[in-house]
């Protein structure tokens, strides 16, 4: 069996950002015993993500959510890259009328650039999701009151 060791890149594929990520919200979860105390907690730490965006334009983090809202959409998109991205009907039921505009295929289409552009955001937004999670775990453990 061959050994795989790991690369500065391999550290930085958008698998491990998604482990990472993954990790982060797990951890989050499980030290998050009552998500409820989170409620109209403002999250006003300096590395505040302003906005996460979807295709259609629709602001995930705003500036004035609590950390309630935040707990619950990163449990969300774990869930969405755990178990897959509804489509049609099913999106519509689950995330309140949010729909993605498809964009028509042009044969101009450079497909491996829009690969790289969309895999670069992809894992910068990663990365700012699951510091978003490690934060929103540190900033329960001082409201409850845990220095660890």
């Amino acid at each position: 069996m061959m050994q795989i060791s790991e690369s500065y890149n391999q550290k930085n594929s958008l698998f491990n950002a998604m482990n990472r990520f993954i990790g982060a919200v797990n951890n989050m979860d499980q030290t998050v015993m009552v998500p409820s105390l989170l409620r109209d907690v403002p999250m006003d730490d300096a590395e505040d993500v302003k906005a996460v965006r979807t295709a259609n334009s629709t602001d995930y983090f705003h500036q004035d959510g609590d950390m309630y809202s935040s707990y619950m959409l990163l449990k969300s998109i774990r869930n969405d890259i755990e178990w897959g991205v509804l489509q049609g009907d099913e999106r519509r039921k689950d995330k309140a009328g949010v729909t993605e505009v498809p964009r028509p295929e042009t044969e101009e289409d450079d497909l491996e650039k829009q690969f790289h552009f969309h895999l670069s955001g992809l894992h910068s937004v990663l990365s700012k999701l699951t510091c978003k999670a490690n934060t929103l775990t540190t900033r329960y453990k001082e409201e409850i009151g845990c220095r660890n």
